[in-house]
């Protein structure tokens, strides 16, 4: 496997506030931070998450968005303030020329001086509709198949913006991030279920789309 490299643009964090007139607090409003940034085994320090039962935890620990898909973005919903800046999607990590097409379940990053390991693609929610003025970003990332993955934490330390991302290893190279997502989210299980029977080989899985593999099987 050639080495591949990706610099970081941005790095993000975010504290629990009140959501936008929503009666739900939320963290989903992360800005960049500056200078170096600790990660730990539940994520990035200074970072915070609202709703602890579908957010956040030692597998869903980094959320990182690709960059790349904030012009098709500006395609869909127009030139949205929040375009302008990182974190748009509450991203912790931004990067340009890494897609879902591109990252794979397991596949371990050198992030900065920490270690991590893909888990799972984003299932999104009602929130970024919400972030977004009522433009309904939630079905267009289903649809367009650009929701972005989470890490857990290997080893833990340091990741700025200017860094690198370094791919160590990647033990599962036929499962993208996009046909996982694609299988577990965007309905592809009902034509292809011999995949989705497959994918229980995929051990780095988190346990939560684990279980949504089991319930479609049915």
């Amino acid at each position: 496997m050639s080495p591949l490299t990706i610099p970081v643009l941005s790095v993000q964090c975010g504290k629990v506030r009140s959501f936008r007139g929503a009666d739900e607090p939320s963290a989903i409003g992360k800005r960049p931070v500056a200078g170096r940034v600790g990660v730990g085994r539940l994520g990035l320090d200074g970072d915070e998450q609202a709703d602890l039962a579908v957010h956040g935890g030692p597998d869903k620990a980094i959320h990182h968005y690709p960059h790349d898909h904030y012009a098709y973005w500006r395609g869909e919903i127009g030139a949205h303030p929040l375009l302008d800046d990182f974190g748009a999607f509450g991203e912790n990590v931004s990067t340009r020329g890494l897609t879902e097409d591109m990252v794979c379940i397991g596949d371990r990053w050198r992030l900065g001086t920490a270690l991590v390991e893909v888990s799972q693609g984003r299932q999104p929610c009602w929130k970024l509709d919400h972030r977004f003025d009522g433009a309904r970003v939630n079905a267009g990332t289903v649809r367009a198949r650009r929701p972005g993955w989470y890490y857990r934490v290997i080893e833990e330390g340091e990741v700025a913006a200017g860094d690198l991302m370094a791919l160590e290893q990647r033990p599962y190279p036929d499962w993208t991030v996009l046909r996982v997502f694609g299988l577990l989210i965007a309905g592809d299980h009902k034509r292809d279920r011999a995949s989705l029977e497959a994918l229980g080989d995929v051990a780095p899985l988190a346990e939560p789309w684990a279980r949504r593999r089991t319930q479609l099987l049915g």
